[in-house]
């Protein structure tokens, strides 16, 4: 079969991967005073490390959107634009603006989307609950958070080699 022909499927698949990888740890958090701290950052990082623009957004924003609108959906929103713009921005650091080097891009990269993160989710807060002071409380977890996700995602895809490998596999474009 033409491999042209394929290798949309194959990013489709990986894409949907996941993206149910997404919902699933969008859907259940350790417990932190304030709330839960959730680790679906390392799936959307990971996934914007990987893929492109379009489809680390599908992964990041959809799948976080779909992990709580269907088990807390009062920041479902939030989650679709925060986390669909900070993988879209780790992305485009990795495969455009980094092309050449991308590991420096996907460190530059998944610095700004834990930026991004922390501040979209404590502003998502303050408005959601009317209080600054919770998003406050959560602040230090959402930190923790994306220093975690984007941590992972790099000793994931450099340090264990995913990416290589499912380049290898011609599962990215």
């Amino acid at each position: 079969m033409n491999n042209q022909k394929t290798l949309p499927v194959k990013v489709i698949t990986v894409t949907a991967m996941l993206t149910a990888l997404n919902v699933v740890l969008s859907s259940f958090g350790l417990p932190v005073p304030g709330g839960h701290m959730y680790l679906n950052d390392v799936v959307i990082c990971t996934a914007a490390i990987l893929l492109a623009p379009f489809p680390a957004f599908v992964v990041g924003g959809i799948g976080a959107f779909l992990g709580d609108f269907f088990f807390y959906p009062t920041p479902m929103f939030v989650s679709l634009v925060t986390h669909g713009l900070q993988a879209v921005v780790i992305s485009l650091c990795v495969h455009r603006f980094f092309a050449k080097k991308q590991l420096a891009g996907s460190v530059i990269g998944v610095a700004l989307g834990a930026v991004i993160m922390v501040v979209g989710y404590s502003l998502g807060r303050a408005f959601l609950y009317s209080t600054p002071e919770y998003a406050i409380l959560k602040l230090p977890y959402q930190i923790l958070q994306a220093v975690v996700g984007a941590v992972l995602s790099i000793v994931i895809c450099y340090g264990m080699k995913l990416r290589s490998t499912l380049e290898r596999a011609q599962l990215l474009a």
